[in-house]
């Protein structure tokens, strides 16, 4: 009778191994004195070390999600660990956190150790630029349940701020300002109809250059999402403290921004100082997308919002500019009857 091993059932131990060996040299790299482990640990360890007073530690995960699927299709793998990063630590510096480490799950149907390698160094140098270090994760080789060539990538984010320092919106009044920061494009939400519309309905292929885009396709929707998290902890080192932090994800500006503001009070958005990228452009046309749906699916040019007071609002403005961050005024904050929208775009 047959024998059959492990790798016969579509899991290679071997190839674990050297993707592994691959990726060591990336993710040592991010590891600093707070580090207390190994790649040969079964867990992850992080001191806080001292000059804490009352710290609160804040997590987050997000997956990559569909964007994933161009990096399917152009076999190019060493932009979505930035996403996978920006995601988690962009969710947490908006509670003012200061991310300390992050951990990631990348599960693959057949273990590819080079491509493995790509998206963990991918992970490696983002977090680097996030100024966290990357203390563990897993590699889980699942056959039979990704399709040939597919994978799941999802990460943990851990940082941490002193309790009276939390930022949760409960300071926002009427007269603050709001301060939109400049994304790098879609970021990693609305994949889904941007996917549909480019590549189903006007049938694009990946590699083809747009003239309004100046790359290909493929170029452009691979562009990673911005890592904000950098500029906005050293902003409140330097004294500017926002009232809220707003990540604008899945739900555009309206959605995420109605999560912060108190009742009673309305986030008048200005529309028109924004420049979305001309991605944006490209899908509303070419798929007749409604504009209140290009608005409530995508972040529209503005990928994280920031509500300060009015007395701050040229420092902050200022500060992030100084940090290589696009940020305008693009509206603020007003009383409002009960009952009124929290946000009102226009």
């Amino acid at each position: 009778m047959r024998q059959f091993t492990y790798k016969d059932a579509g899991v290679d131990i071997e190839a674990a191994e050297r993707a592994v060996a691959l990726m060591s040299e990336a993710v040592r790299a991010t590891h600093n004195e707070n580090v207390l482990t190994g790649l040969a640990d079964f867990a992850g360890m992080f001191a806080l070390g001292e000059g804490w007073r009352d710290p609160v530690l804040v997590s987050g995960t997000d997956p990559v999600g569909t964007k994933l699927k161009i990096a399917f299709a152009l076999d190019r793998h060493d932009t979505v660990g930035q996403d996978c990063v920006a995601m988690c630590v962009d969710d947490i510096v908006c509670q003012g956190a200061r991310p300390l480490f992050f951990l990631d799950h990348l599960g693959v149907g057949k273990l590819q150790p080079h491509v493995a390698a790509e998206i963990v160094r991918g992970v490696a140098e983002a977090c680097q630029i996030a100024g966290c270090a990357l203390i563990g994760g897993e590699t889980a080789e699942l056959p039979g349940f990704y399709q040939e060539g597919e994978y799941d990538l999802v990460g943990f984010a851990t940082g941490v701020v002193e309790r009276d320092e939390i930022i949760d919106g409960s300071a926002v009044a009427a007269g603050d300002v709001l301060i939109g920061m400049a994304s790098s494009g879609l970021h990693s939400n609305g994949y889904s109809l941007a996917r549909k519309v480019l590549l189903e309905v006007a049938e694009l292929p990946l590699e083809k250059h747009i003239p309004e885009l100046g790359r290909t396709l493929g170029e452009e929707l691979l562009e990673p999402t911005r890592i904000y998290a950098p500029g906005l902890v050293s902003l409140q080192e330097a004294g500017l403290r926002p009232h809220a932090l707003v990540h604008v994800t899945g739900g555009g500006i309206a959605g995420n921004l109605a999560r912060v503001i108190p009742e009673n009070l309305t986030a008048k958005v200005d529309t028109s100082p924004l420049s979305p990228q001309p991605i944006f452009g490209l899908i509303a046309e070419l798929g007749n997308v409604p504009t209140d749906d290009m608005w409530r699916t995508f972040n529209m040019g503005v990928g994280m919002i920031a509500v300060v007071g009015a007395d701050e609002a040229d420092a902050t403005v200022s500060h992030l500019s100084e940090r290589g961050h696009t940020a305008q005024v693009i509206g603020e904050v007003r009383a409002a009857w009960p009952d009124a929208q929290r946000v009102e775009m226009g």
